[in-house]
């Protein structure tokens, strides 16, 4: 087991909001091209390579995704998930590949709309399917955390398991901390 902690944080607004502005936007950008290796901008550790995206690249990405589309599709009170709740995405890969991927994050933001103290929320643990050698994953950590106060998505820690899975994979939980 590989672990690769990322003092990272990503709001994800604009990449769900481009779905509401309809198919002209979504017509204009072009699908990612293939990735290079090694990969360029990533935080390496060991055999392990993260990326948080940007919002431009995440929409490549989704582009290219029927299942990271399907999960940014989500609607939860008819508005998109991450148009509700706070969310984050890693792209991650491995030099040797992963029999399955977990992450670790955390929610953090102002304590409320007057006290501008940052707290952490929360805490979200993702686990998904493996990769081979070499390839790209892009991972969506989704908070049950409305979106309103500008929560983020930090600490990320990202697992590469070279043993098989002893639990369901392509998991998403959410766990909010007592404040």
């Amino acid at each position: 087991m590989k672990r690769l902690g990322l003092g990272l944080a990503l709001i994800l607004l604009a990449v769900v909001s481009l779905g509401a502005n309809g198919a002209s936007a979504a017509s204009k950008i072009k699908p990612s091209p293939s990735p290079k290796w090694p990969p360029v901008g990533f935080t390496v550790k060991g055999e392990i390579y993260a990326k948080v995206p940007t919002v431009k690249e995440l929409v490549g990405i989704a582009s290219n995704s029927k299942v990271i589309t399907a999960q940014l599709a989500q609607k939860v009170d008819g508005v998109l998930i991450c148009q509700k709740y706070s969310c984050g995405a890693i792209t991650v890969a491995s030099t040797n590949g992963c029999l399955w991927w977990e992450v670790r994050s955390k929610v953090i933001g102002p304590k409320n709309l007057e006290d501008k103290t940052i707290t952490t929320f929360g805490t979200i643990r993702t686990t998904t399917t493996g990769t081979a050698k070499k390839v790209y994953k892009t991972i969506l950590l989704i908070s049950s955390e409305d979106i309103d106060r500008g929560n983020k998505i930090s600490n990320i820690n990202v697992i590469c398991h070279h043993a098989p899975a002893t639990e369901t994979l392509k998991t998403n939980v959410y766990t909010p901390i007592e404040n």
